[in-house]
C-alpha cells in the first residue's frame, strides 16, 4: 500500500528465476507477440481487401483474429514490462481492468467460435435457407453481441470486487485472473457461484454447441465421399484446437481457484499457454485450412520473381 498516493499495489509471484532469465523471457515473448500480431493482421487484411472473401464465414474469422490481436495487445505489454522490472507489481485498479479484459476477450473467442460453427452448420445442413438466415443484419448483430455480452457478464464481478477490502497483496500468478478473489479479506460465496455460472454459459455451453454442430456436419457430410473428406480435414483441426484451448481455460478458471499445491514452474507454463495458444494458432488453422484464405496467402508470399 502506497499511502502517499493512496494506491494499492499487487505483487506477482508467479515468475520463475525472472532476475536470472529476464532477457531470455523478454526476447522469446516479444518475438511471439510480433509473430502473433503479424499473422493475425495479415489474414485480416487479406479478408478486408478481397471482396470475394466478404462472406459471413470469413467475416467471423476476421472478427476472431481481431479479438486475438486485442487480447495479445492487452496482455503481452505488461508481461514484457514485468520481465525487465525489478519488481513485478500492478495497481489494484489496473489489476481489475486486466481481469476484465482478459476474461471478456476469452469469452468472446468462444462466442465467435460458436457463431462460426453455426454458420457452417447452416451452410452445409440447410443450404437453401442460408441466405435468409445469415443476412447482413444477422451477421452484424452476432458480431456486436460477441463483444457486448461477454463484457457485461465479466463486468459484474469486477464492479463487486472494486469495493471489497484487500488483505492479501500477493498473487501466485503472472497476471490478474480468477485468483484475484483470493486477495479479498472475506471470500464471497456469491462471486464464486456467479463465476461458475459465467463459466458454464460462456465456455461450457458454447463448447457443447460447437461439438453438436460439428457432429451434425460430419454426419451429413458422411453421405457424400468427396464432402466427407473435406469436412473431416476442416473440422478435426478446429476441434483439436478447441479441445486444447478449453482445457487451458478450465484450468485457469476452475483449478486455479482450488487449493492445490501446483509447482511454480507448472503455474507459469500454464499461464503462458493460455496467453500464447489461441492467438497464435487461430491464424495458422484458419489461414492454412480455409482454401479461400490460403490461395491469397500463397499468392502473397510465393510470387514468382
Amino acid at each position: 500500500m502506497d499511502n502517499s498516493l493512496n494506491v494499492t499495489y499487487i505483487t506477482f509471484g508467479g515468475h520463475v528465476e525472472v532476475h536470472k532469465y529476464r532477457y531470455l523471457y523478454f526476447v522469446i515473448m516479444f518475438k511471439l507477440y510480433i509473430l502473433t500480431i503479424s499473422c493475425n493482421l495479415t489474414i485480416v487484411c487479406i479478408i478486408v481487401i478481397h471482396k470475394a472473401l466478404h462472406e459471413p464465414m470469413y467475416i467471423f474469422i476476421a472478427a476472431l483474429l481481431i479479438n486475438s490481436v486485442l487480447f495479445s495487445t492487452a496482455i503481452y505489454p505488461k508481461l514484457l514490462i514485468d520481465f525487465l522490472s525489478e519488481k513485478q507489481i500492478i495497481s489494484y485498479s489496473a489489476c481489475l481492468f486486466q481481469w476484465f479484459i482478459y476474461y471478456s476477450l476469452l469469452s468472446s473467442d468462444f462466442f465467435l467460435l460458436s457463431v462460426m460453427a453455426y454458420d457452417r452448420y447452416v451452410s452445409i445442413c440447410n443450404p437453401l435457407h442460408y441466405p435468409t438466415i445469415m443476412r447482413k443484419t444477422t451477421v452484424n448483430i452476432l458480431l456486436i453481441s460477441a463483444w457486448i455480452v461477454p463484457a457485461c457478464q465479466v463486468l459484474v464481478p469486477i464492479c463487486l470486487s472494486a469495493n471489497k477490502k484487500i488483505c492479501n497483496f500477493y498473487l501466485k500468478g503472472i497476471l490478474c485472473n480468477s485468483t484475484v478473489h483470493k486477495l479479498h479479506c472475506v471470500t464471497s460465496r456469491m462471486l464464486n457461484i456467479y463465476g461458475l455460472v459465467v463459466f458454464v454459459s460462456a465456455v461450457l455451453l458454447p463448447v457443447l454447441f460447437i461439438l453438436f454442430t460439428y457432429t451434425r456436419i460430419l454426419v451429413v457430410s458422411y453421405r457424400c465421399q468427396g464432402v466427407r473428406r473435406k469436412a473431416a480435414q476442416t473440422c478435426l483441426p478446429h476441434l483439436l484446437v478447441l479441445f486444447s484451448f478449453s482445457c487451458l481455460i478450465a484450468y485457469d478458471v476452475l483449478l486455479a481457484r482450488l487449493e492445490i499445491d501446483f509447482t511454480k514452474t507448472l503455474r507459469l507454463i500454464m499461464a503462458l499457454l493460455v496467453v500464447i495458444y489461441q492467438p497464435l494458432f487461430n491464424p495458422i488453422i484458419y489461414g492454412l485450412k480455409m482454401k479461400g484464405i490460403y490461395v491469397h496467402l500463397k499468392m502473397l508470399f510465393c510470387k514468382r520473381v
